[in-house]
């Protein structure tokens, strides 16, 4: 390529200098114009929460001021269309190319693959790059050549095919495109609005964003507690995770640095044979496979932001109950543990990674709310908020993944509490009302006695509220709904005499073929110009999806669900290996603005008032994800044409 060549650098979710792919790409090879493009319309439901988009705000300011340090002006844009401000810079600056890092996501997929399209039917050369993951989702296939539908035998396969993660040096120089772009402000992207500024401004107290504080953030983990990981993990009071989500979430720290540093150690305790050492790096490296493990479920089956992986829960008759979600969000349940973790989460935008896969087990389990809605809140109040990692902890616990749950499974907060706060710290900071209880009796405080409840001075139902649902209740809510959804699933297979085969498979029909996208006549004047780089980014094909799980006969099954109502009576808390591996990347994922309605969707609840002068759910309406109708996509694509040919 010509040193004279000129190439936009389309930043998004990879905010940072070092280990970026594209940049680094761009910056061997002539100037370059590093483009951020806010365009919120093309987010949709998925639109950032409010303490997400100042994590993006505060990265963006950091990533900026760098790039100016190597010099190169950092171009923010907001625009009403990503592909019309991208062939905008492209023609402002006259370049010959355009790079990025892939992202995986339902929203970004459609939109990546459209775009890549329409540049090369403009002749723009257009090239992407893996930056987010150790392997892409279409380099690891078992055997058969089949998709992985567990994440043990996925990460088996993916570290035997990995090699050794060769990061791409920061530029030390770089060179700004000539032209004129027109460009606005940080403050004219309007991440922030002026009433979200008071809050936000307590969240710099205990967070730095940015691509260099991640790398401080990554040696303070690995040096100072990385060793001890393995059982400070499970503590929820504190900081015992790597705290690292939000800074991977962003793409201010590569992947592959962190997975290298935490491989080193492990290699080095392994030859010391300090097992607490090696077992700490293997834990945390498994929470990194079940982030690259969630790319890899959303990549190959993009319909898993609204539907279960598994039918399974197609026949579940959900209970969808404003009064009983409202009071999960309000932390207003009855249950200390759950009632701490819900309002730390709103106070903070941050919650411990086990106290988040007990709310939402308690969510789907207890309260039989669809967990379509528990993920889409998260999204929205959560500083990490991470929609396919959000996806497979919701899954997960909702038993819709072939490795997750079971869905008869019911963990009793009260255990929990007494497993992992026994002294009730954690409850009492979030809970001022329990404050005085003592910790015999904080995790359940419905069972204490009067005296001990005056000294305290709770009075429930009135100061702190009685259980929403008994636990024995919850139980056999449960289970009648699991028989219920059997029974159904009896009627509409009784020609299967064999029992019920569920199968894996693509049941959105509502989600179009964005591989076969119809094309617009070229620009005259301009070839197309295909791509022919090995590391372009594909599109999903369900060729390669083919897993089934038998399951038992509905009538063989009702009967085990009531045998197991008397086993549980007794119940204890096991968690499995797995459970421990989710909790700590159960990160994020929400809802907000401009929701299409579908028919196979729950439409999360209007008109709900929330604590805190918190924003009611107006036009959160939808779990379904279309970014814009080919035909839009089509008209808005041929008006970016005709602007170019006026030119």
């Amino acid at each position: 390529m010509e040193s004279n060549s000129k190439t936009i650098v389309w930043f998004r979710r990879d905010l940072r200098i070092e280990d970026n792919p594209a940049l680094a790409a761009a910056a061997r090879n002539g100037s370059v114009l590093p483009v951020f493009i806010w365009c919120p319309k093309e987010e949709g439901q998925f639109y950032p929460g409010r303490v997400s988009r100042w994590w993006l705000k505060q990265s963006l300011i950091h990533l900026k001021q760098s790039l100016k340090s190597l010099g190169a002006e950092l171009v923010l844009i907001k625009a009403q269309s990503t592909l019309y401000a991208l062939t905008e810079c492209v023609d402002a600056v006259g370049a010959t190319r355009v790079v990025y890092n892939h992202l995986y996501d339902p929203v970004s997929l459609v939109r990546d693959h459209n775009i890549k399209q329409k540049l090369g039917d403009l002749g723009i050369s257009v090239q992407s790059y893996n930056g987010d993951l150790l392997n892409e989702p279409w380099e690891v296939y078992n055997d058969d050549g089949k998709v992985f539908t567990t994440f043990d035998a996925y990460w088996e396969k993916s570290l035997s095919i990995q090699n050794e993660p060769v990061s791409q040096l920061p530029p030390w120089r770089l060179t700004q495109a000539a032209g004129s772009v027109k460009m606005c402000s940080i403050e004219e992207l309007g991440l922030e609005n002026e009433s979200e500024k008071s809050s936000n401004a307590l969240l710099g107290r205990g967070w730095a964003p940015g691509w260099s504080n991640a790398d401080k953030a990554l040696t303070e983990f690995v040096e100072s507690n990385l060793l001890a990981y393995s059982k400070d993990r499970l503590r929820v009071g504190g900081n015992s995770t790597s705290l690292l989500s939000p800074y991977l979430h962003f793409g201010e720290v590569s992947v592959r640095k962190v997975f290298n540093s935490v491989r080193l150690k492990q290699i080095l305790w392994t030859k010391e044979g300090n097992s607490v050492g090696k077992d700490s790096a293997t834990i945390y490296l498994r929470a990194i496979g079940l982030r690259e493990y969630s790319r890899y479920i959303c990549f190959n089956f993009p319909f898993t932001h609204e539907r279960s992986l598994l039918n399974n829960l197609r026949f579940f008759p959900w209970n969808a109950d404003q009064a009983h979600f409202k009071a999960w969000r309000q932390g207003r349940t009855g249950y200390p543990l759950v009632d701490a973790g819900m309002r730390e989460l709103w106070a903070t935008g941050w919650v411990h990674n086990k106290i988040r896969v007990i709310v939402s087990s308690f969510f789907v389990k207890f309260l039989l709310l669809p967990w379509q809605w528990g993920m889409k809140y998260f999204w929205d109040t959560l500083l990490d908020a991470d929609l396919e990692s959000d996806i497979i902890g919701w899954q997960y616990i909702s038993g819709s993944l072939p490795d997750g749950h079971e869905l008869e499974r019911l963990d009793n907060p009260e255990v929990q509490g007494f497993n992992y706060d026994p002294e009730g710290e954690y409850v009492r900071h979030w809970l001022p009302e329990l404050a005085r209880m003592p910790a015999e009796w904080i995790h359940h405080p419905w069972d204490a006695p009067l005296n001990v409840l005056k000294a305290a001075g709770v009075e429930l139902g009135m100061n702190y509220p009685n259980p929403i649902i008994d636990v024995d209740v919850a139980r056999d809510r449960l289970m009648q709904a699991i028989i219920s959804m059997r029974e159904k699933e009896a009627a509409v297979n009784t020609s299967d005499a064999n029992g019920t085969v569920e199968v894996v498979f693509d049941n959105s029909e509502n989600v179009g073929d964005s591989a076969s996208t119809p094309k617009d006549d070229v620009v005259k004047g301009k070839e197309p110009c295909p791509s022919s780089s090995s590391y372009d980014q594909r599109v999903p094909s369900m060729q390669n999806v083919s897993t089934y799980r038998k399951r038992p006969k509905p009538e063989e099954e009702t009967k085990k669900l009531n045998d197991n109502k008397l086993s549980y009576k007794n119940e204890r808390i096991k968690m499995s290996n797995v459970d421990s591996d989710l909790c700590s990347t159960a990160e994020s994922s929400s809802m907000k603005k401009q929701m299409t309605v579908s028919r196979n969707s729950f439409s999360v609840p209007r008109t709900i008032t929330m604590s805190h002068d918190r924003k009611s759910f107006d036009d959160e309406a939808s779990s379904h994800v279309k970014l814009q109708k080919e035909e839009e996509i089509d008209t808005e694509i041929n008006s970016c044409k005709n602007e170019a040919t006026k030119r």
